[in-house]
């Protein structure tokens, strides 16, 4: 466990064994080993061991000062219920007013402690002092969401005194304790699993309505704070609203102050598939089209819990049910609006034509040119994005200079550029265009005399330009845009080296007068150094291709909040330039290579070449 590499030599390592089998227990610290049943040590870090349950003992008594700071860190990574018995190796001022839920800070191991300090030496046995020390990875905020960080040093005080007992024996109790949690990387990974709740993404109403996930992480199993099981702290999440991040540009459709009916900890599907949640009274007064609204909210929100299978939601308020929807209903909020046919793939042959492979999760992989100029026209193409309806798409020129748009459902003449860029170089110019779930198409222009992110609406008319005030001096090399149009990865050139930032697209106003900004931009992966390819893959979740500092180059699956997890990184396959992946998690991941040409990765499979000539293969998007 990574508590077994906190010590550092100094004091007694706690060691944890499990009792294996349904139900699991682990017995932590100096507690009495179960005297039945199969007993074996473990690593109680390790990822996915999610029947494994971790219990805290109290302190022993007369423990000197290295066994309660030992303790304390220890217990903070079991399942001890409100962490009763980690408030016991504190104060009892301290232990009224210590907040575990306040968040948590995600080093990279366990928090090593040193001390006391020479001065606490000198001050004799009535108080010592020890400090926290490790590396920071990452935080988790009191509304659960994640924040990846650069790594930084990390430093934080326990101070101890001597209390009274209960025996009336002078005790070594922990009176100065920072709130929330410290936990290393894989006990979190053990301790908590990402979930998603979706919201509406702001100004879109009726048919438009479309969910933007906002991923959080819950407790496994029961939180000991709320001792509700890891469905109804999803819904939980949910209710309270959207993280602080994302709030400016969704809505929820449940009325503030909306929550679970007071004492509910546990909510389970009936043998109907039928998932019935009890909501306090301020969800009475809602009309029926918001209901089911609010229960689509539901619906998508736990659909992703393997330990939830709902097959329909049923809001039940003060006075009895308020509604009810289907999961198939529910389909009608989805985000990723496209055609009929969303299995479709585009690129750019040998020639610079756009061509289209259709029905490829059927195993077919014959290309066929695009309808209209794009397909067979005189002006030779480098890259292209096609808009999710697949009415239209988006081509930039051979030189990188031109961006057109042109129908792909009826025969024209190529129309002028809708776009120039008017920088010297190529590589300068402009980047492979994107569009969103609204039907606006965006692109960057690369010019180092004048860098810009552009957006068409509705892939016409004059280009408006969008503010992106984060950027502090680095340059946009390539973006996608997310179905629900609320969110942009950016891959940003800065001080020699290509990032990856995710960024909160904000709209104000509306028609002509309408102004777009991208706000408050997050790394996405800052373990990598430098990105070469990204691309969404499902509602929440991005492929990425680069590489760590000194590293090989890499393919891994990182989540919009920029968490990851050990499953993440793909097999590997050389030189990939550009990568391309669906809503539909189920579909291939496609790959651009310079040694291979257009490779495939179907789930459970290994990369396979599908064509060796041809670049800038997309999904509509």
């Amino acid at each position: 466990m990574d508590t077994e590499r906190r010590r550092g030599g100094h004091g007694r390592a706690v060691r944890l064994s499990a009792l294996i089998g349904c139900g699991a227990v682990v017995l932590a610290g100096c507690g009495a080993m179960p005297v039945t049943g199969d007993v074996k040590p473990v690593d109680a870090s390790q990822p996915g061991d999610s029947q494994v349950q971790v219990y805290a003992v109290p302190p022993r008594e007369g423990a000197a000062p290295i066994e309660v700071v030992d303790g304390f860190l220890e217990s903070m990574t079991s399942d001890d219920p409100d962490f009763r018995t980690t408030r016991k190796y504190l104060t009892a001022e301290a232990a009224r007013t210590w907040q575990p839920s306040e968040g948590t800070t995600v080093l990279a191991k366990a928090p090593n402690r040193n001390g006391p300090t020479i001065h606490d030496k000198e001050r004799g046995s009535a108080e010592t002092t020890y400090m926290l020390t490790g590396e920071q990875v990452a935080a988790v905020d009191a509304q659960s969401s994640y924040r990846p960080l650069a790594p930084s040093e990390y430093s934080q005080l326990l101070h101890l005194v001597r209390e009274k007992g209960a025996d009336g024996k002078p005790e070594w109790r922990i009176d100065i304790v920072p709130d929330g949690l410290v936990l290393g990387q894989s006990d979190f990974k053990r301790l908590y699993r990402p979930v998603n709740k979706y919201y509406f993404a702001a100004g879109r109403a009726g048919d438009a309505a479309a969910l933007v996930a906002d991923p959080v992480y819950v407790r496994n199993r029961t939180d000991p704070v709320t001792r509700m099981d890891t469905a109804t702290q999803t819904v939980r999440t949910l209710l309270e609203g959207p993280s602080d991040w994302l709030r400016p540009v969704v809505d929820s459709r449940f009325p503030a102050g909306t929550a679970l009916k007071r004492g509910v900890t546990s909510l389970a599907t009936d043998d109907q598939n039928v998932l019935k949640v009890p909501l306090n009274k301020k969800a009475d007064q809602v009309g029926q089209d918001a209901c089911r609204m609010m229960a689509a909210q539901v619906l998508f929100t736990l659909r992703d819990l393997t330990s939830a299978r709902v097959g329909q939601v049923e809001l039940q308020g003060a006075r009895g049910p308020l509604c009810s929807l289907g999961a198939d209903e529910a389909e009608e909020f989805a985000s990723d609006n496209g055609s009929a046919g969303p299995d479709s793939q585009y690129f750019v042959d040998d020639k610079g034509h756009v061509q289209r492979l259709s029905g490829s999760s059927k195993g077919s992989w014959e290309p066929e040119p695009v309808i209209g100029p794009l397909g067979g026209g005189a002006v030779a193409m480098s890259a292209v994005g096609v808009a999710r309806d697949e009415t239209q798409a988006a081509a930039v020129s051979a030189n990188q200079q031109q961006l057109y748009v042109s129908s792909l459902t009826e025969e024209s003449e190529l129309a002028p550029p809708v776009v120039t860029s008017r920088a010297k170089k190529a590589s300068d110019r402009l980047s492979t265009p994107s569009w969103d779930g609204r039907g606006d198409l965006w692109v960057a222009d690369r010019d180092p005399a004048d860098p810009r992110l552009l957006r068409l609406v509705g892939g016409a008319g004059e280009p408006q330009e969008v503010s992106v005030p984060g950027l502090d001096g680095g340059r946009i090399e390539g973006l996608r845009m997310s179905a629900d149009g609320v969110r942009i990865a950016l891959q940003v050139f800065k001080d020699g080296h290509t990032t990856l930032s995710i960024g909160r697209v904000e709209r104000h106003g509306s028609g002509e007068a309408e102004q777009v900004s991208v706000e408050d931009l997050r790394q996405a992966a800052p373990q990598l150094a430098d990105v070469t390819a990204v691309s969404w893959s499902g509602r929440s979740r991005l492929v990425v291709v680069g590489k760590e500092e000194g590293g090989v180059q890499q393919v891994r699956y990182v989540q919009a909040d920029g968490s990851t997890s050990s499953s993440g990184v793909l097999p590997g396959v050389n030189q990939v330039t550009a990568v391309a992946a669906a809503d539909d998690e189920q579909l291939p991941l496609m790959a651009d290579t310079e040694s291979d040409g257009i490779v495939k990765l179907s789930p459970g499979d290994n990369w396979q070449t599908v064509l060796k000539e041809g670049s800038s293969l997309v999904y509509p998007g």
